[in-house]
């Protein structure tokens, strides 16, 4: 594919695509957070925090992007200065003409995204979400000619239709007869101005997420060889599988508490973590959160897990897990959410590179935990 240039625009849309603002929680700041959505972008730096450590090593690296996992600005700011470490981001930030973006919790909810990259990370198997996520999916039905389905079907597929669970492409066909009149002035594909047309056609169903929807439709007419498309979208109730909060899946074979803490230790590259429960229990069951998930014990206990891996778990949090028999593995807010950085940027490469644009994605190895074991 001939590469292209590529703008601030073109990265938001390839993160947009991938990991939709939709997915993200309420209080949640994802996309572009300062810069100028129509500059050039040749390399960007991924990254986990928006740092003044960070954006300097952007600007050495000569990225007119950063691409954080936390967004820089999450409340309102009431002033703008250079007393704060937000004020001197920004400054530095537009003085080096570098844009700032994020991807957080949407990038924690969705399919190839950081739970799954942390289940990965931790060797589980039949992973699914452990909290799935909303109802937001929509047939799509389109009548077309037949022996022209197949163009209008993949239109929809390249553009994120056709998913349910671990299956792509998935779509229904039936054959019927469909009837038109073209009036004046129409230029029919098929069919005679005036006269009355019974014509063969082909009735394809698929599915789509909400939030690729309107991109789908635009691929899928100019994908269709009739002037005028008819086609039906119908919301539906069902749940979505393939995205949501937190992980859950089995291990190859079981281990002990205390054995899995330490693959836990050598997997995230920590020197230490934090365990709740009898060191000698056997887990196999294993579900995952990327930073604060403590929030989801209950749900991991009700879905039989033997052990909740996560970070920043309260002492409370702890007692309550005890009680329901659920084991955790506290990990640490940086250490569970680090890893994010190298799938992330490897994930874009190929993405950008579908697109045939010309931007290269960096890591940022120089951050650490603000916490230090002594």
């Amino acid at each position: 594919m001939k590469q292209r240039i590529a703008r601030i625009h073109d990265l938001l849309g390839l993160l947009n695509v991938l990991y939709p603002p939709s997915l993200a929680e309420e209080w949640d700041n994802p996309g572009v957070q300062a810069g100028d959505l129509r500059a050039r972008v040749n390399k960007v730096l991924v990254c986990l925090d928006p740092s003044e450590h960070a954006l300097r090593a952007a600007a050495e690296a000569g990225a007119e992007a950063l691409l954080c996992h936390h967004p820089l600005l999450l409340k309102p700011l009431r002033n703008l200065t250079l007393e704060t470490e937000t004020g001197r981001i920004l400054f530095a930030a537009i003085r080096n003409r570098i844009a700032v973006l994020a991807a957080h919790t949407n990038l924690d909810r969705a399919a190839n995204g950081l739970n799954d990259w942390f289940a990965t990370a931790l060797g589980l198997e039949s992973c699914r979400p452990l909290q799935d996520g909303d109802a937001s999916l929509v047939k799509v039905i389109v009548y077309v000619p037949s022996g022209y389905e197949s163009p209008v079907a993949r239109a929809l597929f390249e553009a994120g239709a056709g998913h349910v669970g671990d299956y792509d492409n998935c779509s229904f066909r039936s054959e019927g007869i469909g009837t038109f009149r073209p009036a004046q002035g129409c230029t029919p594909f098929m069919g005679t101005v005036g006269e009355q047309s019974r014509v063969r056609e082909v009735r394809l169903e698929t599915v789509i997420p909400r939030d690729r929807l309107q991109r789908a439709v635009d691929r899928m007419v100019r994908a269709h060889p009739y002037e005028e498309v008819a086609y039906d979208l119908v919301p539906l109730a069902n749940r979505r599988t393939d995205c949501g909060l937190g992980r859950i899946g089995r291990l190859e074979e079981p281990k002990t508490l205390q054995d899995f803490a330490g693959t836990v230790k050598e997997a995230l590259r920590v020197p230490a973590l934090r365990t709740v429960g009898d060191p000698r229990a056997m887990v196999a069951k294993v579900a995952v959160c990327g930073g604060s998930g403590a929030g989801l014990l209950r749900e991991a206990a009700r879905q039989g897990a033997d052990v909740l891996v996560t970070g920043d778990i309260k002492y409370h949090e702890a007692r309550e897990a005890a009680g329901l028999g659920l084991a955790l593995v506290d990990a640490g807010h940086f250490a569970t959410e680090r890893l994010m950085i190298g799938p992330l940027a490897e994930t874009l490469t190929q993405a950008a590179a579908a697109q045939g644009l010309e931007i290269a994605f960096v890591t940022y190895e120089g951050e650490e935990d603000p916490f230090k074991m002594i």
